[in-house]
């Protein structure tokens, strides 16, 4: 065994210089354990860096993306005139259905539509026989009651006379007289009918009430004609137009700058190129319980006659303006369950809803009477789910943002970060 061990020794220390000592290759292989390893945790630890820094980026993108854009406007104020159209009509500024004062047969008429007539001129004539023998008969009656109380008369100065005489008594004398008082009052009353039917025989010529034009005949020779309005038809109707008159109903919301001489311009449809100039003269000075409106009147001037009765007229006003009250599109208003609201971007571009008072629709306008600033930045055609608080970003204002907002979104990402 010694021998063996002897043999055995010397192989060993033969080969031990030609390899490296045991422990130097353990110490190698722990170093490239370790570099590799070190290598794994840096690359791990990139990747995850690499993709938080995507998350971010991604979570901002996305909270960038979900922020509204609202476009805003500046309220205006009431500086300039204000145009208020409404309809009108045009009415003669007098008109006149004229009828039959008597009943008859149109014998024959002397005007038609269209014509200018004076005051007092003919217009028609009535054959009226059956008044013309009413009157004959008046008239005969008048003459036998004048003859008796002409003969009651005589009587009672020969009684009177022979009263002195003391042929006749006092009493005889005094009936004599009685009774030519009595005829007097009866040819009184006989002249009376006679001029009353002598009245009915004038208003067999139909004339024109005061000077203007004929604008309706509605009879014919021959026709039969009833007396009074309320059995007969109008046989004519005049109308006088050397000025018209126009009437609009007012909306209760401007009754009060309606003064009297106001000027209003009338535009019609048969004059698409023309406007013709209107004073208010007056107003009813009471609301229709109905439309809640106001009767006005104006003056029109219609020298040159184009101007009509019946006749429908836009008529443009001329409202004075109200420095104090403010205009907004009425698309900015936002109704809700509170009333009615208008959003406003705030400090921070944040959303901040005001109570607002309405006052005159304008159309695309609305004026507000309370509520708004002339600085505030109104946010027009707001969402309906818009509400206080929300941020938002300006249209068109991205790269002119005010420092606050700017500020307030990185606090905003940095709180979604941790």
């Amino acid at each position: 065994m010694l021998e063996a061990e002897e043999r055995q020794m010397p192989r060993d220390t033969a080969a031990e210089p030609q390899g490296k000592p045991p422990r130097k290759r353990h110490r190698m292989l722990g170093v490239v354990l370790i570099a590799v390893l070190i290598g794994a945790v840096a690359l791990a630890v990139s990747g995850i860096w690499s993709r938080k820094q995507s998350e971010a980026k991604l979570s901002q993108w996305t909270k960038a993306q979900a922020i509204p854009t609202v476009a805003v406007v500046t309220p205006k104020r009431g500086a300039k005139d204000q145009e208020l159209i409404l309809p009108g009509d045009i009415e003669a500024y007098y008109e006149a259905p004229i009828y039959a004062r008597v009943p008859g047969y149109l014998k024959m008429w002397y005007q038609d539509i269209g014509a200018h007539v004076k005051a007092g001129e003919q217009l028609a004539l009535i054959d009226t026989p059956d008044l013309d023998q009413q009157f004959e008969q008046a008239k005969s009656d008048l003459a036998s009651v004048q003859a008796n109380a002409t003969l009651a008369e005589l009587t009672a100065k020969r009684w009177h006379s022979l009263l002195a005489s003391q042929s006749v008594s006092q009493q005889t004398a005094d009936e004599k007289e009685g009774d030519a008082v009595a005829k007097r009052a009866l040819v009184a009353a006989s002249q009376a009918n006679v001029d009353r039917l002598q009245a009915m025989e004038n208003f067999k010529h139909i004339t024109a009430p005061f000077d203007g034009v004929v604008t309706a005949r509605e009879t014919d020779i021959g026709a039969l004609i009833n007396a009074g309005s309320g059995s007969g038809v109008e046989l004519f109707k005049v109308a006088d137009m050397h000025q018209m008159r126009v009437y609009v109903r007012v909306p209760q919301a401007y009754a009060s700058q309606l003064t009297r001489g106001m000027e209003a311009d009338l535009k019609l449809a048969q004059y698409p190129h023309q406007m013709f100039k209107a004073t208010l003269d007056t107003t009813s000075n009471a609301i229709s319980k109905d439309s809640r409106t106001v009767l006005v009147e104006l003056m029109a001037e219609n020298s040159g006659g184009k101007l009509w009765p019946g006749t429908f007229a836009e008529v443009h006003f001329k409202l004075p303006p109200d420095a104090d009250v403010l205009k907004i599109p009425t698309s900015a208003l936002v109704f809700r369950e509170h009333g009615l609201e208008v959003a406003t971007v705030g400090p921070g571009n944040k959303i901040a809803l005001k109570p607002v008072t309405a006052g005159r629709d304008l159309g695309t306008e609305i004026e507000i009477l309370s509520g708004l600033d002339a600085s505030d930045r109104v946010v027009d055609n707001p969402t309906d789910s818009i509400a206080a608080g929300d941020v938002v970003r300006v249209a068109g204002a991205a790269a002119n943002e005010p420092k606050t907002a700017q500020v307030a979104d990185k606090k905003q990402d940095s709180g979604a970060g941790d």
